[in-house]
């Protein structure tokens, strides 16, 4: 049996709470919309994330980062991401009875507002972890953890995972090959499921591997798994192979943007991305997928999804620490200040991102800034 020690399922007496300075979805609530904003479920790490590495390492040499961060990670990139754009997020996950554990559910519940009443700490179980080396733009990874124990699966299929939360939307990741339960039922009650995929491993690229995939309103594949899901010889020409199977299909195109269709109105658009210099780009595609799932929550056109996206994703590697890198409206308008400001701007780029102004906050700035990852984490003991 799972004890919660002290963390766990909670009664919602005064309804989810948000501080950002924006409410994307003001114009479209009503009083009878669902509890959440967006609902997703998945392993939480501890992530720590070395930058400032002179030479890649190499084996058998010691190598020295001028920066250093520990941060949530996993699922909780995309949980963050959610948060600090103003959506109210519910988060199912199982979280290691250890001070990593302890330090990753503060950090997420009363650091980024973001409700665990679904979410579980397993007594014995230590949390996983990943190290991850920010190199030239690009980063490696080495993480170590173990499945929960079987308990916390139970917990999981008869409380949460079968019967998820009510609403707006849920972002899933797809496994090939292993379905998952929660998403269809999800779908049936209504719920707009927006969906990535990760590496195959077995090789397959088998779209029939995510049957899943039916049940989805929206998927954003990165163009190599885009063309191998699909066979097709370019990101474009599989973002329109993609809605024989969704209706909305996003392909990111890594340093040349985003390219988007969507089945059901035939519309096509696609954003450039935002020249940056990339600290670390940890946790870049969850936010860039937090940042469309909020434009398409809040009914704006297509072209402006992605381009709100792919500025969310250019904000965030600037900063390091993975789900804590992810930028809130502050940040978002601080940007969009700037650039105005610089002379001799492109009057075209600007007006890509005009549909800002109506949405940022007058004053930028906040009581405190947004957490950031830290060298390392407190070790202080509950009571």
């Amino acid at each position: 049996m799972i004890a919660p020690n002290g963390k766990g399922p909670s009664p919602v007496t005064s309804g989810p709470q948000c501080q950002a300075e924006v409410d994307p979805l003001a114009a479209v609530r009503a009083p009878d919309d669902p509890p959440w904003d967006v609902y997703l479920t998945g392993t939480v790490f501890l992530d720590i994330v070395f930058t400032g590495l002179e030479t890649a390492p190499v084996r058998g040499t010691e190598s020295w980062a001028r920066g250093m961060g520990s941060s949530p990670g996993g699922v909780a990139n995309m949980a963050t991401a959610l948060a600090r754009l103003g959506l109210r997020t519910s988060l199912a996950a199982a979280f290691g009875d250890d001070h990593y554990g302890e330090y990753c559910w503060d950090a997420l519940e009363q650091g980024e507002h973001i409700d665990l009443s679904t979410s579980r700490t397993v007594p014995g179980w230590h949390s996983p972890v990943t190290v991850s080396m920010a190199y030239e733009g690009e980063r490696t990874m080495v993480s170590h953890g173990h499945e929960p124990p079987s308990e916390a699966v139970a917990v999981a299929k008869t409380g949460v995972l079968d019967n998820p939360p009510r609403a707006r939307a849920a972002v899933a990741s797809l496994t090939p090959g292993e379905p998952a339960p929660w998403i269809a039922e999800a779908a049936r009650r209504g719920t707009r499921v927006f969906a990535d995929v990760g590496w195959d491993e077995t090789g397959a690229w088998d779209l029939a591997g995510l049957p899943d995939l039916e049940h989805c309103e929206a998927f954003l594949p990165n163009a190599e798994e885009a063309m191998r899901y699909t066979g097709a010889k370019s990101p474009r020409a599989a973002a329109h192979a993609l809605t024989e199977h969704v209706p909305l299909a996003v392909v990111t195109l890594g340093a040349e943007g985003a390219y988007a269709v969507d089945r059901r109105t035939g519309e096509t658009a696609e954003v450039p991305a935002i020249a940056v210099e990339a600290l670390d780009p940890t946790g870049a595609g969850d936010v860039f997928v937090a940042g469309f799932v909020t434009g398409t929550l809040a009914d704006w056109p297509l072209a402006d999804r992605l381009a709100f996206a792919g500025l969310t994703a250019a904000l965030s590697v600037q900063e390091f620490g993975g789900s804590l890198s992810a930028p809130g409206w502050s940040e978002i308008a601080a940007w969009w200040r700037k650039v105005q400001s610089v002379e001799a701007q492109d009057p075209t780029a600007l007006q890509r991102y005009a549909f800002l102004e109506t949405l940022l906050p007058e004053a930028a700035a906040r009581p405190w800034p947004l957490r950031r990852a830290v060298p390392t984490i407190g070790f202080g003991r509950s009571t």
